[in-house]
């Protein structure tokens, strides 16, 4: 199994919806943060990837067929040049609905309680917060890196590989560009704020 599809849209940006959308479509299993979770070993994989180190990509998504959100987002080009025949996603939002996403959810690493185990949160300031210089909590600067982001990945990658897509949009513009039929029921709807904050309140197991 390769890589069909590259997710190159931040967290919170629907990821986790387009995740369930791919695998409904047929582009799964689908990577996503969860997937970190999942593999102890996954952590080390990605700080190697952002340290610069020779990465086997072939090992990361074993089993993959599509990747979205973070950590793979911050890899999005090199993804773009290992899988040439992968299309590219990147989902976007208002910056400001997504910055206060952020906040209140997977930016509070740091918060009191927060819980965060120690290997996942070594590997998100290595993978996320650098891309932020660490400032995760300063409004201009994080929403300056998020729209800069969003114009490189237009720059960079080729119109007909791309889709530019708002989850509010629906199925059809992703099952047009995936050249799929659009499915009976409305597109899915995961993990709001509301639920990551229920999941992170809960026990675990």
């Amino acid at each position: 199994m390769t890589l069909s599809i590259v997710g190159a849209g931040f967290g919170r940006t629907g990821t986790t919806s387009l995740k369930l959308a791919l695998e409904q479509l047929g582009f799964g299993p689908c990577y996503h943060m969860f997937e970190v979770f999942k593999n102890p070993d996954a952590p080390g994989y990605w700080e190697a990837a952002a340290d610069g180190g020779a990465t086997d990509w072939r090992l990361v998504f074993d089993g993959y067929a599509s990747t979205v959100d973070w950590p793979s987002a911050t890899f999005y080009e090199t993804l773009a040049d290992v899988y040439p025949d992968a299309q590219v996603i990147l989902t976007e939002r208002d910056p400001e609905g997504w910055w206060r996403s952020t906040q209140a959810t997977i930016f509070n690493w740091d918060a009191p309680g927060a819980n965060v185990p120690e290997p996942f949160l070594h590997m998100a300031q290595k993978v996320i917060g650098a891309l932020f210089d660490q400032r995760i909590h300063d409004h201009d600067h994080v929403i300056e890196v998020f729209k800069r982001h969003n114009a490189r990945v237009r720059e960079v990658i080729a119109p007909e590989r791309l889709l530019v897509y708002d989850l509010a949009d629906g199925w059809a513009p992703l099952c047009a560009f995936l050249d799929v039929p659009v499915p009976d029921g409305p597109m899915p709807k995961a993990n709001t704020t509301e639920e990551f904050l229920a999941r992170r309140r809960s026990p675990p197991g």
